[in-house]
């Protein structure tokens, strides 16, 4: 595929993307969205990769929905599309399925979501321990649990919805481990209530899992897990409202072949911070993400963001947030006056605040808290692309790193195929602890590309030395 020019990329087909890519299209923007999967959706609405007999879920009826539209839409679709740098005004290059190329457009939307955060413990490398997003994308899109027994652990909605999800598919849930406590639940109610039917659907989860005789344990963190020749040894234990285990607090073990874990969402600012937008760090959710106006602007002209990556707020809110975004770009390209845009945009912010109030509580309650990174163990590894331990984190602090980037030149801290994805956070986070800094202060990895690892030879295509223009030589 050559270079292409259109008015508006969006770059993610999830519920956030494929609202705003609608939404500019339907006011005349000339839209191109790219998406790296098969199917338009995201995590939350993901499209099944197996043609077996699955159940209908809401997830997956209102992804079918959103297809449909997208299928009836006049934007183009280009699925399969491996994003992997973004520069200029705005060249966006891509490598799909007939070989490189790139788009180039005035006006840029970023709807990228979320990426899962885990914070290390022993064992989190091993085979059969995943993340509670790749535990989802199992569930939803192969109708596969993690294992035939599976324990969940960490903090959020997730936690739930993944042991519900592993039920349904025919697997045995040891148990729901998790850090908060019921009295943590019950203070999120108020923020929760302008949205009863997901409390309803939560309050259903929780009947189904007890209905299957589950046992849930609050206030508990996993506290590690070992390979046993039977399969795995998870062990968890009480830890108090700042995620520190408990001095003579009982250890329970269980025998399982899987663990799905996770702590949270963090929003995926790669692209974002590659083209040096501003970004800030919200202490409430633990996360930095790129700083915008109420059109989802970004402080570079022509460059938005919309969904989980400017704000981790669920999918509700995301596709609110889409819709606004494509608003905005539509006003800026003067497809839209500034009366029609307003008129069209107050019902939307509205209802996003409504959103944005249960989505903010979500992420609240999924925050890490202090006591989890305290309890990292020396030897751990935190980099898992570099085997980096939390000891040589803090040697290089010790010698003066105060700076995640400066940690990553002196440690390799993230600097391998996951570009700091998974360690980032907790790599800034331990550094903060040893320093006693703010977030701030400790910052966030400099953008680079590749954005994603690539196969050379599919970038590069038949080239040998023959094709090398060279120079013509220096004169004598």
């Amino acid at each position: 595929m050559n270079g292409r020019a259109t008015d508006l990329v969006v770059v993610g087909a999830g519920p956030a993307g494929a609202a705003a890519a609608m939404q500019a299209a339907a006011l005349g923007v000339r839209t191109v969205l790219l998406e790296d999967e098969a199917a338009a959706g995201g995590q939350v609405y993901r499209a099944p990769a197996t043609t077996r007999d699955m159940a209908r879920s809401p997830e997956r009826r209102q992804g079918d929905a959103l297809r449909a539209a997208l299928a009836g839409s006049s934007v183009q679709v280009e699925h399969g599309q491996k994003v992997w740098s973004v520069s200029g005004q705005y060249r966006v290059d891509v490598l799909g399925p007939q070989g490189p190329g790139h788009w180039q457009a005035p006006a840029l939307i970023v709807a990228t979501g979320a990426l899962e955060r885990v914070v290390p413990f022993p064992g989190w490398t091993l085979p059969g321990v995943v993340g509670l997003a790749a535990a989802t994308i199992l569930l939803k899109a192969h109708g596969m649990a993690p294992g035939e027994r599976t324990l969940v652990a960490g903090a959020g909605p997730l936690l739930a919805a993944v042991a519900v999800g592993i039920v349904k598919a025919g697997g045995k849930v040891a148990a729901v481990v998790d850090l908060a406590t019921p009295g943590e639940w019950a203070a999120c109610l108020p923020a929760m209530a302008g949205r009863p039917d997901l409390l309803a659907r939560g309050a259903g989860w929780l009947a189904r899992l007890r209905l299957a005789g589950v046992p849930i344990l609050t206030g508990h963190a996993l506290a590690a897990v070992a390979a046993t020749p039977d399969g795995l040894r998870a062990t968890v234990q009480p830890v108090d409202s700042l995620g520190r285990p408990i001095p003579g607090g009982a250890a329970t073990s269980f025998e399982v072949d899987a663990v799905a874990v996770g702590h949270g969402l963090i929003p995926s600012t790669d692209v974002t911070r590659l083209l040096r937008v501003e970004h800030w760090f919200d202490p409430a959710s633990v996360t930095w993400r790129p700083a915008l106006d109420a059109g989802f602007r970004t402080t570079r002209a022509g460059v938005y963001v919309a969904g989980d990556g400017g704000g981790v707020l669920g999918v509700a809110a995301a596709g609110l947030q889409g819709r606004l975004a494509g608003l905005a770009v539509a006003l800026d390209l003067g497809r839209l006056s500034q009366v029609q845009h307003d008129a069209r945009a107050e019902k939307l912010r509205r209802k996003l605040a409504r959103a944005a109030r249960f989505g903010a509580a979500m992420a609240r309650m999924m925050a890490p808290r202090p006591g989890q990174f305290a309890a990292i163990p020396a030897d751990a590894i935190v980099c898992r692309c570099e085997d980096v331990t939390r000891a040589e984190i803090e040697e290089a602090a010790a010698e003066g790193a105060c700076e995640v980037n400066q940690l990553k030149a002196w440690t390799r801290c993230g600097m391998g195929p996951c570009q700091g994805r998974v360690c980032g956070d907790t790599a800034a986070a331990l550094l903060a602890q040893f320093h006693a800094s703010d977030r701030e202060t400790t910052g966030l990895f400099t953008g680079r590309t590749p954005l994603r690892p690539l196969p050379l030879d599919q970038l590069t295509g038949e080239y040998g030395y023959a094709d090398i223009t060279l120079p013509p030589p220096a004169p004598l």
